[in-house]
């Protein structure tokens, strides 16, 4: 897509705080972040919104996915069990759909949040 700042992201004409890439997917830090931790995952292939996605996708929606708990471990959001057996820490996962769900750039994407809170904008 001609316009699409992802898009641009991935072809390296914009540049990015890239935490992650592989030939599938590229993950990057959020420009402008609503908790201490956000990052994005996104495809490198352009695909408008989760509601597009057909089974042809599913490999890539499931690698989005997995890729988390690595993220977040790499990123100090992980879940730790702590000295008393209780967890800590931990991350949230949203994808948005269409403007009623909350979607702005229209590449899908999975936004990662974690850190300490409240977050900004999140309504939590």
């Amino acid at each position: 897509m001609d316009n699409c700042i992802f898009c641009k992201i991935v072809a390296k004409q914009i540049p990015a705080a890239v935490v992650y890439e592989d030939e599938d997917v590229l993950a990057f830090k959020d420009i402008n972040p609503a908790a201490p931790v956000h990052l994005l995952v996104i495809p490198k292939r352009h695909v408008s919104t989760l509601s597009d996605c057909t089974e042809e996708h599913t490999a890539l929606l499931g690698k989005m996915l997995a890729l988390a708990p690595k993220l977040a471990k790499e990123n100090g959001i992980d879940v730790k069990i702590g000295a008393d057996g209780k967890p800590g820490g931990g991350f949230k996962t949203l994808i948005n759909a269409g403007p009623d769900g909350g979607q702005e750039v229209y590449h899908l994407h999975l936004h990662m949040y974690g850190g300490p809170r409240p977050w900004r904008g999140l309504g939590l």
